[in-house]
């Protein structure tokens, strides 16, 4: 039973207590405190929600609804969506908001409501603080019933976002038709089983092999792209000599791919190779997250443009495009942020930005990952305990390290002249999160190991 409230929204488990987990009660509370919050912040009464495919999706749908009705709310429903999708519809319906009901990533039995302002992003961290101090308090009323909101279906929205992603000037349709690709999509059931075929035959893709495409929300596998959960995508693509293979998590935030020879193209050269492609016919800055690959770094040097780091979060990079004027950026767990069309993670762009450039440099998959580094990352994690004072453990572990430069707007990383390590909170589940890369796996496994073991040392 677990309830966690981030930047990346209030997500729980279903079933268990109010306030312990994603129940009911804390479901209605949440939209409806959610709902009246935006109208006292001079938005209007238009909510956009959609949802990925989740068992509980059309429970936590319901209650939803009925919570934003009850607070005079206009409710457009997009039905099953992915997050960039919702995130797209808030500004061209031009809504106050939005509420996306994924728990992105994790298992089946969570789910979560993500929050956004009237411009289709996460709502910023002290709008967050707002909301639950709302919520905490019971600050408001419901509507007597001539003030009820009213409800509306909007269930093609898809065709609009994929439309707008044809018309980016990067993107070349005829392109990629004339390249004949052949490729693979695993969906874990979700949404992306709909939206990432329909998008691949709209941009001139003929073969198209469906991995758990079927939207039911009983999860194939572990639904993070990772490299042990795609075992069974990556033997097709090798097996039917297949051009490539494209991974997305439930909401379709996350893009991760498969080479022509069944390796995997590694979830944080998504937005390595999209960005190269990106800043060859774009002039400006590229910016990422603190946890994202040494490579992002050299692809802007081979550019000549400048790369930032930010917070993880997609709020927090977004934050930071904006303030450097990124024309591309995003997160290294497969998230690519393309503000020509929209400053969200979205896996559907990313597939047209990669497929064109894929046709553009007539090589394989497998070769255009071999022009890039092979840095290698390792991703592990610690369960915290209420007893954890996390905060004293990372100051102690930066002493420990005082001759290397570290980065402290997010936990705590530290830079090594071949390598890096991050450790940091979780923003969706309750643990504590330790990154590394380096040039070689041995290395990089001994960065894990060295903070795991101070980790015990001061717990």
């Amino acid at each position: 039973m677990t309830l966690i409230k981030s930047i990346s929204g209030i997500r729980g488990t279903i079933g268990g207590r109010p306030g312990q987990a994603l129940t009911p009660m804390d479901i209605v509370s949440i939209s409806g405190a959610f709902g009246m919050w935006l109208q006292n912040s001079g938005a209007n009464k238009k909510i956009v929600i959609g949802r990925d495919a989740r068992i509980s999706g059309e429970m936590v749908n319901q209650l939803v609804v009925g919570a934003l009705l009850s607070v005079g709310v206009e409710v457009v429903d997009l039905g099953l969506a992915s997050t960039p999708t919702v995130e797209m519809a808030v500004v061209d319906l031009k809504a106050g908001g939005g509420i996306i009901i994924t728990a992105s990533h994790n298992p089946k039995n969570w789910n979560a409501l993500k929050l956004l302002n009237g411009k289709g992003e996460f709502i910023s961290d002290q709008d967050g603080k707002d909301l639950l101090n709302l919520v905490e308090n019971q600050d408001f009323n419901y509507n007597e019933v001539d003030e009820l909101g009213k409800y509306s279906k909007k269930e093609d929205y898809l065709d609009t976002h994929i439309r707008h992603i044809i018309n980016l000037p990067l993107v070349d349709v005829k392109l990629i038709e004339e390249a004949n690709f052949s490729v693979a999509v695993d969906a874990v059931n979700s949404v992306g089983g709909t939206a990432i075929p329909q998008l691949l035959k709209a941009i001139g893709v003929k073969t198209i092999k469906e991995v758990n495409c079927i939207p039911d929300g009983n999860f194939a596998h572990n639904p993070e792209p990772l490299p042990e959960n795609i075992v069974e995508i990556s033997e097709l693509v090798k097996n039917e000599k297949l051009d490539l293979g494209i991974i997305v998590d439930p909401d379709v935030d996350r893009l991760a791919m498969v080479c022509d020879n069944g390796q995997p193209f590694g979830e944080e050269y998504t937005l390595v190779s999209v960005a190269d492609y990106v800043l060859q016919n774009t002039k400006g800055s590229l910016a990422a997250n603190l946890s994202s690959t040494m490579a992002l770094s050299e692809i802007a040097e081979k550019h000549g443009v400048d790369f930032f780091e930010s917070a993880v979060g997609e709020v927090n990079v977004v934050h930071e495009m904006k303030k450097q004027s990124a024309v591309i950026g995003g997160e290294g767990n497969g998230g690519v942020i393309y503000p020509e069309l929209h400053y969200g993670r979205d896996a559907l762009v990313g597939v047209a930005l990669f497929l064109t450039f894929l046709a553009k440099s007539k090589m394989s998959s497998s070769e255009l990952r071999a022009t890039y580094p092979d840095y290698k990352i390792i991703k592990e994690k610690i369960e915290l305990t209420e007893f954890t004072d996390l905060d004293s453990i990372l100051e102690q572990i930066r002493r420990k390290f005082i001759d290397f430069p570290c980065n402290t707007i997010d936990g705590l990383k530290i830079n090594f002249p071949d390598g890096w390590v991050h450790l940091r909170k979780s923003n969706t589940e309750p643990i504590i999160r330790i990154y590394a890369e380096a040039k070689t796996l041995e290395y990089a496994n001994d960065l894990v190991m060295c903070v795991k073991e101070l980790i015990k040392i001061k717990q």
